[in-house]
């Protein structure tokens, strides 16, 4: 898993361009936009605009400094540099973001909010080819005896809303007869204090932020169980953007034959696990 926060914070400030985090907009702004030598259309001039939801650490946060930094900031990071540009990001609801909307809205040119590749996301938005494979995870309060779902019918689960999480325990619902109370959150850090305080009894999201959120907080939540779910995370264009889509995936292409995907990786999410 990710090294120290601290240690995390100078390495991405030194490797990352500076990231400039804006408020929720109603609509488009005037912006024109521009075009790069490689003809690729971005909404800000010399920009490359990242829609993310915040936080999910350890694929975004804020640092101390207020910086977004994360796996995902880095990750975007590579296409940006490839077209001379530089990553800003915008912090928005995740609805907005799998729907397709803010992108479409030109909010933003990419999306990357840890969001799993989906058949019902890619009617709506062009993915990258995958970039990190992930699986869900079920984290409880230290002392509880909880290991499976199972172990916790009558009780609340709870859950980011719009989430690939939410989805498998309502398919667990509803295929399995688990009988627990579905409690959705607007973001994970709503969740994880759920958890933290005692409103709920487990939570369900992906593993490597609820490892990160563990080592953060020690003796208060631990992983009690893992669900491979067979999940795979991209990076989201509008429909139709090919030029954007083409160049993010040489970027990612690039990073992992010169190696420079694996230090990311290594930083933030630490050891690969073993193929």
């Amino acid at each position: 898993m990710a090294k120290l926060q601290g240690a995390r914070r100078g390495a991405a400030l030194a490797m990352g361009a500076m990231l400039t985090v804006t408020g929720l907009v109603g609509c488009a702004k005037e912006d024109t936009g521009s075009t790069t030598a490689d003809g690729v259309k971005v909404v800000a001039s010399g920009k490359l605009t990242t829609c993310t939801h915040l936080p999910y650490s350890p694929f975004q946060s804020k640092d101390a400094s207020g910086t977004v930094v994360g796996f995902d900031v880095d990750i975007v990071d590579l296409a940006a540099k490839k077209l001379g540009l530089t990553q800003t990001i915008v912090d928005t609801p995740f609805e907005g973001i799998k729907s397709g909307a803010d992108l479409n809205a030109g909010k933003c040119d990419v999306a990357a909010a840890g969001m799993t590749i989906t058949d019902e996301r890619k009617k709506v938005l062009d993915f990258s080819d995958p970039y990190f494979d992930a699986t869900q995870a079920l984290a409880v309060s230290v002392g509880k005896s909880y290991k499976t779902l199972a172990d916790l019918a009558g009780k609340r689960v709870g859950v980011q809303g719009a989430t690939t999480g939410e989805d498998y325990v309502k398919q667990q619902i509803q295929t399995q007869g688990l009988k627990v109370e579905l409690v959705s959150y607007k973001d994970l850090a709503a969740a994880q204090q759920a958890l933290a305080t005692g409103q709920i009894e487990a939570a369900v999201g992906d593993l490597p932020v609820w490892n990160e959120y563990v080592k953060a907080n020690p003796g208060k939540v631990v992983v009690a169980g893992g669900f491979n779910t067979g999940e795979q995370y991209g990076l989201a264009v509008k429909k139709g953007n090919a030029k954007l889509l083409e160049t993010i995936n040489q970027a990612l292409s690039e990073a992992r034959a010169d190696g420079s995907y694996d230090k990311i990786y290594a930083q933030w999410i630490g050891a690969k696990p073993a193929v």
